[in-house]
């Protein structure tokens, strides 16, 4: 593995890092596509940046830029909040106005220099190495290497200093508001980092790459965990992950690395939406499936309790009288039985003891308007569930 390619892998490490932290919270405040209006609609304060300081490798491209993501939000969050359209519609409004007037500064005024959309929205990661940063004569490594890790070192600072206010701005912006937070103040710092963030890893990635970063390790994390923490640390992980693997699957290919990555991201989002315990589409179908069986298993009981001839407790009567199909009704009664609800004797169902305590309780719980305690009520009944 020669020195560049330890390069490459390291940047896009950092960049993911970089990302997944604002990213997490974009993800959690339900502002995910925010970032996308960000990484694009930052490009004015670019421009701006570059006309004021003739200079691309000046600090105030990324502060004019970070404050130019800040109005994005302000834009977005004043259309959306007049209640004449949706927040999707106001960032539809705002992003692609901003961008525009970015690219017509660059036709007008930046034809001969080596500023154009291209090199901001396509940054390839395979060209930053080249860039590189020397102090006093001093090679000291790639330029992009700094500046994310800069940018990485101050999101760190900020989020252990400021971690109990975002949680408490993140999920209870009232109790923020009495404890003395101020989750504006909150609101509008997260929006700054993230536009550093996007603006910092612009020449090393592209925004398109950076989106990808900044939303799906967190999605992933999302579906993986309730802990804010532990959301935080797989967000890194899922996005160094997503970055190593990404970068020899473009070796191996001969393609785009922030299309590989980008891809490979994809991948690993749908396996975690697929397979994911508890919010995964699989798990999620499972319980589905399951409680629509306890459904009619409660059902039934109803039905058993409330009758006493036999014939309304007989076999058959599932597939006669419930209108029940024969792989349903074999479902149920298995249940039933696995859970020692009911006992059959000459094709007659009756209902056992626990099977009436059970029922009654069930009654109980549907009557007095506590339906969510029902589940606690089947884990306290059931060996089996549906």
């Amino acid at each position: 593995m020669t020195s560049v390619q330890i390069e490459i892998q390291l940047i896009a490490c950092l960049v993911a890092m970089a990302c997944a932290i604002p990213g997490t919270f974009l993800v959690l405040r339900k502002m995910a596509m925010i970032s996308d209006a960000i990484s694009h609609s930052i490009l004015p304060g670019i421009v701006v940046g570059f006309f004021l300081t003739e200079n691309l490798n000046s600090p105030w491209l990324i502060l004019l830029a970070a404050v130019t993501g800040v109005i994005t939000v302000i834009l977005v969050e004043f259309i959306q909040k007049t209640g004449l359209v949706k927040e999707d519609t106001a960032i539809g409004l705002v992003f692609p106005a901003l961008f525009s007037i970015g690219v017509i500064l660059i036709a007008k005024n930046a034809n001969d220099v080596h500023l154009d959309v291209d090199a901001v929205l396509l940054g390839e990661l395979a060209f930053a190495p080249f860039d590189r940063l020397e102090i006093s004569g001093v090679d000291v490594g790639p330029k992009s290497l700094w500046v994310i890790g800069s940018i990485l070192l101050i999101t760190l600072t900020l989020l252990i200093t400021f971690f109990k206010e975002l949680k408490l701005s993140t999920f209870d912006k009232g109790l923020a508001t009495t404890l003395g937070f101020s989750p504006v103040i909150i609101h509008y710092g997260l929006m700054a980092t993230a536009s550093v963030t996007t603006v910092g890893a612009f020449d090393a990635v592209g925004a398109i790459l950076v989106v990808a970063l900044m939303i799906a390790p967190a999605a992933m994390a999302y579906l993986l965990t309730t802990d804010l923490k532990k959301m935080l640390v797989l967000s890194v992980l899922f996005g160094m992950i997503s970055a190593l693997i990404g970068y020899w699957v473009a070796h191996w290919l001969d393609a785009s690395i922030a299309g590989s990555i980008t891809t490979v991201l994809g991948v690993l989002f749908l396996m975690v939406y697929l397979f994911a315990p508890g919010k995964g589409l699989i798990s999620v179908l499972y319980k589905q499936r399951r409680q629509q069986i306890e459904v009619h298993l409660l059902t039934f009981l109803l039905h058993l309790q409330n009758h006493e001839e036999e014939s309304e407790r007989h076999v058959n009567h599932l597939n006669e009288h419930i209108n029940w199909g024969k792989v349903r009704s074999k479902s149920v009664l298995d249940l039933a039985l696995k859970n020692n609800m009911i006992s059959i004797n000459n094709d007659i169902i009756s209902l056992t003891a626990k099977g009436k305590t059970f029922t009654t309780e069930a009654i109980d719980y549907i009557i007095t308007n506590k339906n969510a305690a029902i589940e606690e009520m089947k884990d306290r009944f059931f060996l089996f569930r549906g």
